[in-house]
């Protein structure tokens, strides 16, 4: 650093990474500033500089040896190694440049009359941290694994039982399969899926819900999958799609000898890829040999699939919002919440670096096979695939508490109409419609959509058809007593399904 640098500083004023302190500032108050910056993403306190950014220079004899053994070596926890410079001003005042990094084993504390106080950095002002920015904080020095956190009012019972026999007989092969309830309660507290909490209760852990729970944002709101599409390039009041998906991570599979495992009841990501599919595909306008419209990707599906798979295996549970997935018209979205892991930055991720943020969840998502073995999935699928259909690399997004991947759209190929609406009410073609109910055309057309996405409410089908709710409700009585269509699930959280 340079004494053109430093005045640039000056200049800028503070912010969440510069400080302004005299040098007469108490130890442990000069010890909290630096604990807050290396708690978030490190940064600079300049010694003989008042708050207003006026240069007085220092006066404290042996500042140096003060710095570093009595505020950095005493008061600070763990140990923090900063890079300490001095410079001379106009008029001999001199200025102390103490710069520190973030910190790899957070969360660091201030150890002052017989406390440990934990800070943090909120822009120019640094504060004791929140319970939710502490458990952050331990989660990404490796010391707490949210995922192991109680979910308070559940019990065995929220746990999907026969998926969870499925895993342990089928995915795993074990062959001791527990008899009792409370040879089940001991098992699924052994793998992490259950844990007991303050009134001694057995209760299911966050990852225990995620991976096998019974419509899990009933507890644990931040649980789901929210998908949304527009037409446009930003976000509008009338989106093509919004819903958020409920449900546990894994599928149920069925497994026969000498056969490959067949999926017997979704999962959450093969809901979302349910979901989706509408919405980055188009059919060809040309009927091939085979009687059947070619389906060309937008979007490279397994790519999609992979970074959704990343965003629930390493999402921060600390954070309550849901991991978002928004299809515009000429990009795919998806947001994970929270920040990287520890040390861990996005050209570490490219190059395959591996941190897991909740093993327990990675582990049981590697057993059925949705990730990656070697944890390489972003270096080896996301970003090849991407680049070969689309023609671009993903760009990937860190910030303070989330991480985005955006994917460009892919080229729409010549056989498709170039003002073909993407929208799935436009995506479809008279021989999707089931023959015995071509005599309704309005009957026709939702059975279209709901093929498209079977997840789409009343209220959504309304706006497609732009019918109003009372009658999208009496066409769906129809045709479920017509035996073409059947719900599948609550009247939120379920879906269609057509009748073949």
């Amino acid at each position: 650093m340079k004494k053109q640098d430093i005045l640039d500083l000056i200049a800028s004023g503070e912010n969440s990474g510069v400080e302004f302190k005299l040098d007469n500032i108490r130890p442990e108050q000069l010890a909290k500033e630096a604990v807050g910056m290396t708690n978030l993403q490190g940064g600079v306190i300049l010694l003989g500089v008042a708050d207003e950014g006026a240069v007085v220079g220092t006066t404290r004899p042996n500042l140096e040896e003060w710095v570093m053994d009595t505020v950095f070596g005493r008061y600070i926890h763990p140990i923090i190694v900063p890079h300490y410079q001095e410079f001379l001003f106009d008029d001999n005042k001199r200025i102390a440049v103490i710069t520190v990094t973030a910190g790899t084993s957070k969360p660091y504390v201030v150890r002052h009359n017989d406390r440990e106080d934990m800070y943090v950095r909120i822009g120019s002002t640094t504060r004791l941290a929140t319970r939710e920015q502490a458990l952050r904080l331990f989660g990404s020095g490796g010391l707490l694994h949210a995922e192991t956190l109680p979910v308070s009012g559940t019990t065995l019972k929220s746990l999907d039982r026969a998926r969870i026999d499925n895993y342990l007989r089928d995915i795993l092969n074990d062959p001791d399969i527990p008899a009792t309830e409370a040879s089940w309660a001991e098992r699924l507290t052994g793998l992490g899926f259950l844990a007991t909490d303050t009134q001694g209760n057995a209760v299911c852990t966050v990852a225990g819900l995620a991976l096998f729970g019974i419509y899990p944002r009933r507890h644990l709101p931040q649980a789901g999958l929210r998908v949304m599409a527009f037409s446009v390039a930003d976000k509008q009041y009338q989106a093509l799609l919004d819903v958020v998906l409920d449900g546990p991570m894994v599928g149920r599979w069925a497994t026969e000898t000498g056969r490959a495992k067949t999926l017997v009841d979704d999962g959450l990501v093969e809901k979302f890829v349910r979901a989706i599919e509408p919405f980055v595909t188009v059919e060809a306008n040309v009927v091939d040999r085979s009687f059947r419209r070619e389906k060309t990707w937008l979007y490279p599906l397994e790519a999609i699939r992979e970074t959704v798979l990343n965003a629930l295996v390493h999402r921060d549970w600390t954070r309550s919002v849901d991991i978002e997935i928004t299809r515009y018209a000429d990009r795919l979205e998806v947001i994970s919440p929270g920040a990287l892991p520890n040390s861990m930055t996005v050209e570490k991720m490219k190059a395959g670096r591996r941190t897991p943020r909740n093993p327990i969840i990675l582990e049981v998502m590697r057993d059925y096979g949705y990730v990656d073995a070697r944890g390489m999935g972003v270096r080896t699928k996301v970003i090849p695939l991407t680049r070969q259909l689309t023609g671009v690399d993903p760009v990937f997004e860190a910030a303070d508490d989330y991480l985005k991947t955006t994917i460009q759209v892919g080229h729409v190929p010549e056989n498709v109409p170039e003002k073909q609406d993407l929208s799935p009410e436009n995506n479809n073609s008279p021989q999707d419609v089931p023959e015995n109910s071509s005599k309704n055309h309005d009957q026709g057309h939702l059975l279209s959509l709901i093929k498209q996405n079977p997840y789409f409410t009343y209220d959504e089908l309304a706006v497609q058809t732009k019918q109003n709710r009372k009658t999208i409700q009496r066409h769906l009585q129809a045709l479920k007593a017509l035996g073409l269509l059947r719900r599948i699930g609550p009247a939120k959280g379920g879906y269609w399904e057509l009748i073949a």
